[in-house]
């Protein structure tokens, strides 16, 4: 009975490890990642605004 349980402690805290060790490797490239994906939903949104201006303006020019 006691090896079954310091064999289960002991796997608890291998996997507490590597979750950290993984945890540590993958952050900096999700926040890269998101960055990125800030930055092309930035250019989108503009793209689309200028986009609206040119609309609105053809817009008006046809109307008149």
């Amino acid at each position: 009975m006691n090896k079954i349980t310091t064999a289960r402690w002991s796997a608890l805290l291998l996997g507490v490890i590597y979750g950290k060790q993984r945890f540590d490797y993958l952050k900096p490239i999700a926040e890269e990642e998101r960055r990125v994906e800030e930055a092309e939903k930035k250019a989108r949104e503009e793209q689309e605004r200028i986009y609206k201006q040119l609309s609105e303006a053809n817009s008006d020019t046809i109307l008149k």
